[in-house]
């Protein structure tokens, strides 16, 4: 008998690898990893989507306050719609990065602190450029497409940056003691269920 056809291996081969934890290969275990990748990306997704539409659409809601208006103006709150769907995505592709990773070790403020700031610019910086991009799609200049943040000039920038920055550190917070706890141990302890790790 050759070394091939002996009944006694230490490790299965063929189908039989396959069934096995150890003995799986990569492509065996991608299906699964990447669907529980996508619900895991579509479920922070939705998230950080509800928890944007809400701030903006206070947001809304207060500028229609203080404008006056009479009942709920339902463009501003699909402005608020589109913006948190924008935003989003785009703190999505921030925790990719994870730009707050080198605080971790330092006590816990240090990172939300810093990520929220980086968020806050970062919003404010889209923000800036869709309204320039709308702007001059419709023939304007960029300097006509310029958004007046906050009712314009340095304070009014400076009030909305503070405004976002407030709103954001809950959110920070709670994704930076979700890391230092366990991700999958704040979800689990708050809204019950199973931890991730």
């Amino acid at each position: 008998m050759t070394e091939l056809e002996s009944p006694t291996t230490s490790q299965p081969s063929g189908p039989d690898a396959f069934a096995s934890g150890s003995g799986k290969p990569q492509s065996a275990r991608e299906p699964h990893g990447l669907k529980a990748k996508a619900a895991e990306e579509v479920r922070s997704f939705l998230a950080l989507f509800f928890y944007l539409w809400v701030v903006f659409g206070v947001f809304m809601l207060n500028q229609d306050i203080a404008q006056r208006e009479d009942g709920i103006n339902f463009a501003m709150q699909g402005f608020a719609v589109v913006n948190a769907l924008v935003f989003a995505k785009v703190v999505l592709v921030f925790n990719m990065f994870d730009p707050g990773a080198w605080l971790r070790r330092r006590p816990l403020i240090y990172p939300i602190v810093y990520e929220t700031f980086l968020v806050t610019i970062l919003l404010l910086v889209v923000h800036v450029a869709e309204r320039v991009i709308n702007g001059l799609i419709r023939g304007r200049t960029m300097l006509e497409s310029l958004p007046s943040i906050g009712g314009g000039g340095l304070a009014g920038l400076l009030s909305a940056s503070v405004i976002m920055f407030v709103a954001l550190l809950p959110l920070f917070g709670l994704r930076n003691l979700d890391l230092a706890m366990g991700r999958g141990r704040l979800r689990a302890m708050l809204l019950g269920g199973k931890s991730g790790s």
